[in-house]
């Protein structure tokens, strides 16, 4: 079974920084394209930032210049570093992957469980 586990969430204040971490297990062949989610409370879930396998990353534009997405391919794992954080930020962050298991080398999209995070003073 391929499950993904994510960490880091937190209380921070406005300014601050968090670094979350989603860790992928399992009897994993490959991990293709990675990405982080959010949902705010009340709103619906909205995709943050994307890397794929050779490490282009894509953010969405209230992002931009304030978090980071970057993986460790050795330990199955993707980050997302948080700077400059806001009110506006504040939500469950849950981590997506798509990934190749094995022993049948079947493709799946496997979802993290969430971790939240609070941005307030």
């Amino acid at each position: 079974q391929v499950q993904l586990v994510e960490s880091g969430g937190g209380l921070v204040q406005p300014g601050g920084s968090l670094r979350l971490s989603c860790a992928a297990s399992g009897n994993i062949v490959n991990i293709w394209t990675m990405y982080w989610y959010r949902q705010p409370p009340g709103k619906q879930r909205e995709l943050v930032a994307t890397i794929t396998s050779n490490s282009l990353t894509d953010y969405t534009d209230s992002v931009k210049g304030r978090f980071t997405i970057s993986r460790d391919n050795a330990k199955n794992t993707v980050y997302l570093q948080m700077n400059s954080l806001k009110p506006e930020d504040t939500a469950v962050y849950y981590c997506k992957a798509q990934i190749k298991r094995g022993p049948d080398y079947r493709n799946l999209e496997v979802w993290g469980q969430g971790t939240l995070v609070t941005v307030s003073s």
